[in-house]
């Protein structure tokens, strides 16, 4: 018997995902935004979890990236301006829930007929195909290929590298412990600020999946009596009661870098990121003016 998928599609994800947006106030990270729809939605922990294919993505990320595709299709979200935020367009911010579906069809469907003029070889099933056709959303496929390049790396050398970009960072006397019995800690660093400066110490987990409250309390069980600064960096996401744990009231704050904000800053300060700026020729055609010759 075939196992039942317990995780919505992307048709069913778009009016959360439209809600999310809303509650966020109009604009929000595509973290951002999958969070709020985690919370609407009530996702269990199960679901949260389950992996696209062999990752680094969870399912629910997947599709939650699809369904924000979608909305920019159907005129409701853009994320042409600032890069990464996605925001309330048209009538994103007063459509209803009952217009979305007969909305989402129709935009399909247009698109389909635009990728058959263009002589596009599609099918009516694969509408996610169409969607990447129409919509440059390959901003992720670079995260995707560094994050699996992490994943497989020796584990010693993921600490080193998360040494190095904190060197870059700005962190001195950093140092990667590499020793048994610390508790989990990685290694060490000193951070400063203007005239103050304070240690920091790290732990580096490298997670397909998500990364949950009981890491960070452990982490911040092991800082006892070293510091209160800790820095958790992971390959894989915090889920929500791990964000909430990591910030609660009566405990150090501890500081959390998912793998979406890792590739960035690797890519920011140039470690095993290589970026290439291209320029690119807009050319628009003045008919006007060649049928006045």
């Amino acid at each position: 018997m075939e196992e039942q998928d317990t995780i919505p599609k992307v048709p069913q994800l778009l009016w959360p995902t439209l809600l999310a947006v809303r509650g966020l106030g109009g604009s929000g990270s595509v973290k951002e935004i999958q969070a709020e729809v985690a919370g609407l939605e009530q996702f269990t922990d199960e679901q949260l979890a389950e992996m696209h294919n062999d990752g680094p993505r969870t399912r629910l990320e997947y599709r939650g990236a699809w369904a924000l595709s979608h909305l920019k299709i159907m005129g409701l979200l853009d994320n042409s301006g600032r890069r990464g935020i996605w925001e309330l367009v048209g009538r994103g911010g007063e459509i209803t829930e009952a217009e979305i579906p007969g909305l989402h069809r129709k935009k399909l469907r247009e698109q389909r007929e635009r990728n058959r003029s263009r002589r596009a070889e599609t099918k009516a099933e694969h509408v996610e195909e169409l969607a990447e056709a129409a919509v440059e959303d390959g901003a992720d496929d670079w995260r995707t290929e560094l994050l699996t390049e992490l994943m497989v790396m020796d584990p010693a050398g993921f600490e080193r590298l998360s040494e190095r970009l904190l060197r870059r960072a700005g962190f001195i006397n950093t140092v990667v412990l590499g020793r048994t019995g610390d508790g989990g800690i990685d290694g060490q660093g000193v951070y400063r600020v203007s005239l103050v400066s304070f240690p920091v110490y790290f732990q580096c987990k490298r997670y397909k999946g998500s990364v949950g409250a009981p890491a960070v309390r452990d982490f911040r069980g092991a800082m006892v009596g070293r510091g209160d600064k800790g820095l958790l960096i992971t390959t894989g996401r915090f889920t929500a009661e791990a964000l909430a744990e990591a910030t609660r009231d009566g405990a150090p704050p501890i500081d959390l870098i998912d793998g979406e904000q890792l590739c960035d800053l690797l890519k920011d300060y140039g470690l095993g990121v290589t970026t290439t700026l291209r320029s690119v020729e807009d050319i628009t055609i003045d008919a006007d003016f060649l049928r006045r010759i």
